[in-house]
């Protein structure tokens, strides 16, 4: 609803005008906010029904995306890596990440504002009744007050109880002769501190004690953490991640201050996991009676085609559905693997490259460095294994579609898609590589592609108008420039969507696309 008033953007003095809506949510915060209908739906859809002005800030580079820019009927809401700033003044053509931080540079030397972080962290985490937890090391002395518990007497441990329930007090509470202590100061009776510490404690710093596990004079020595910290790679879900990771940082930033550590933050980097939902899309819960039992799916499918189809179910940092039929279809595909290595173990040969393929023999040794190649870079950089998995099916299926091809390609393929499917179904990528190797894949190096088995004759041509996909052709690998062009201008897509309108510059990107904007 418009409220008849506007309000002065500080950057530019423009005047903006002030509506209320009933998408906002209320957990954003207090106040008024400045809506994007360029680059977000719901502001989008908002603007097109009272007619306010769309202005898009962020567009893909030349060449890039498949998306419809902001005013054509969608907001722009898929970014792409090396997008740039427009419309933004000074800061336009600028990239988008260079760009917000040049932004918020300019707005602090103008004194019109600055960039801030806000933390919520709540005290919970050291007042729990429960008797499961840490036990706080603290006594109370009516002549000293608060004391702490001696280094020489931790850790305080937990007392045997009969029951733990809450009875509206701590359950440690119940414990009297536990409680009753004496004063560490003065020796006058004292009383234990009978909350817990939540485990929360305990994770926001055992990555600390773990990379000096072995001292027995202190959590850690600062000389051993100076060589190990920061963590490399944190891996977490959602729902535990977010007050983990907080806290974990609250408490290495805590120790730094006191000079027990050299590093400010504990991890580099952090990838935030899924969760596997019950066949029905719902949270896994005994209540709803849509719990999956991993031993049932063992016991008849193995744990090999258990393992893979969680890491096969979709992209690991989004939720995924339990599906019956899924796990079927990957027990399937590990079967025919198995069977081509008993087929393929019946014959005498190596597991080595063919030294000059031709014909189908050449079409699997291409196919399995593609797949060698692919799932390296979807493990390593990508935490894909989804993607890694398929092309390793690919691979297989590629396998059984050139039955005729040489025996020796073909015994070359089978070993390379049992190394690949290792790290995700063991037990049988194991067995397969040593039926025909006879050697232990764990006790091999990695597979690396072969370069010069990557480059392709041909490649699929993308051909764009206006950075949107209008057509797709089968291009020679390497051709130049204006071959490309040529190529792309020819299509049908390319050619209907032209219609006599003025090319005002062709993009092309080698062995990749080629863009023709138009006015």
């Amino acid at each position: 609803m418009p409220l008849g008033r506007t309000v002065t953007n500080p950057v530019n003095g423009e005047q903006i005008p002030m509506l209320v809506a009933d998408y906002v949510l209320m957990e954003y915060g207090t106040g008024a906010i400045m809506a994007v209908p360029a680059h977000d739906q719901r502001d989008y859809d908002f603007a097109k029904a009272f007619g306010l002005e769309i202005r898009q800030v962020v567009a893909p580079a030349d060449g890039e995306g498949d998306e419809t820019p902001a005013g054509e009927g969608q907001a722009f809401v898929v970014h792409s890596e090396n997008e740039r700033l427009v419309n933004s003044g000074q800061f336009t053509s600028m990239n988008a990440v260079e760009g917000k931080e040049a932004i918020v540079s300019w707005l602090d030397r103008e004194g019109k504002g600055h960039a801030s972080v806000s933390y919520k962290l709540r005290d919970w985490l050291v007042s729990r009744q429960r008797y499961w937890g840490c036990p706080i090391p603290i006594v109370y002395c009516e002549g000293c007050g608060v004391v702490p518990v001696p280094d020489g007497d931790l850790p305080v441990e937990l007392p045997d109880v009969d029951d733990y329930q809450p009875k509206g007090r701590s359950p440690l509470a119940a414990a009297e002769d536990w409680v009753r202590t004496s004063c560490p100061q003065c020796g006058g009776d004292a009383r234990r501190e009978t909350d817990t510490m939540d485990t929360f404690v305990d994770s926001s710093w055992y990555f600390l004690r773990y990379c000096d596990a072995r001292n027995d004079r202190a959590p850690w020595d600062r000389s051993v953490l100076e060589m190990w910290m920061p963590v490399d790679q944190y891996i977490g879900g959602v729902e535990h991640a977010i007050l983990h990771l907080m806290y974990a940082r609250f408490f290495v930033k805590a120790f730094a201050d006191m000079e027990l550590l050299d590093v400010q933050e504990p991890f580099q980097a952090l990838f935030t996991q899924g969760m596997i939902l019950g066949p029905d899309g719902n949270k896994m819960s005994s209540s709803k009676g849509n719990v999956v039992e991993p031993a049932s799916i063992v016991e008849r499918l193995g744990a090999d085609a258990a393992r893979t189809y969680v890491l096969f179910m979709g992209p690991l940092d989004q939720d995924a559905a339990w599906s019956d039929a899924g796990v079927e279809g990957v027990h399937k595909f590990l079967a025919r693997l198995w069977r081509l290595g008993n087929e393929l173990s019946a014959v005498p040969g190596g597991i080595e490259q063919p030294a000059e393929p031709e014909g189908g023999a050449l079409t699997l040794v291409r196919k399995s460095n593609w797949a060698i190649d692919k799932v390296t870079t979807d493990i390593a950089e990508r935490f894909a294994f989804n993607t890694a998995i398929a092309a390793i099916m690919e691979l297989v299926n590629e396998i059984y579609r050139h039955g005729d091809a040489d025996v020796e390609a073909r015994r070359f393929a089978t070993a390379t898609a049992a190394s690949l499917v290792f790290p995700f179904a063991p037990h049988l990528g194991a067995e397969v590589y040593e039926l025909l190797s006879g050697r232990r894949v764990w006790e091999e190096a990695w597979p690396t592609a072969d370069p010069a088995m990557l480059l392709a004759e041909t490649f699929e041509l993308v051909c764009q108008v206006n950075g949107r996909v209008r057509d797709r052709v089968t291009a020679p690998s390497g051709a130049p420039r204006e071959e490309l062009e040529r190529l792309c201008l020819a299509t049908r897509g390319v050619k209907s969507h032209l219609n006599g309108r003025e090319v005002s510059k062709v993009v092309v990107v080698p062995d990749k696309l080629v863009n023709v904007v138009i006015r």
